[in-house]
């Protein structure tokens, strides 16, 4: 095996599985970390779960079909991806009050 040593990390192979996304980087390690971490893979089919492209150098990893991306950085850090609030919710936010009229 020829390990590469690099201050990025570089994922140079991918898994997803039904629990867990596993990331063999160029320096030799295997990280994982728990499907829930990314809601879109969690509802996704196994067959969109495993239509992925590793981004350039191996910076990340796309799924083109759920619009999701998860980078090398993110998972050693522990970055889970954060739903969306409701569109509801958000437009409430951004409505100004309204004012009475005499």
């Amino acid at each position: 095996m020829n390990i590469v040593l690099s201050s990025e990390p570089r994922i140079v192979a991918l898994e997803v599985t039904k629990d867990s996304i596993m990331a063999q980087l160029a320096d030799g390690r295997t990280i994982s970390v728990p499907l829930a971490w990314s809601w879109r893979l969690s509802e996704a089919t196994p067959e969109e779960r495993n239509n992925f492209e590793i981004l350039g150098n191996g910076q990340g990893v796309h799924w083109p079909e759920l619009d999701e991306d998860i980078s090398a950085w993110g998972m050693l850090h522990g970055i889970p991806a954060h739903r969306p609030k409701p569109k509801e919710q958000r437009q409430k936010r951004k409505m100004p009050q309204a004012t009475k009229r005499a």
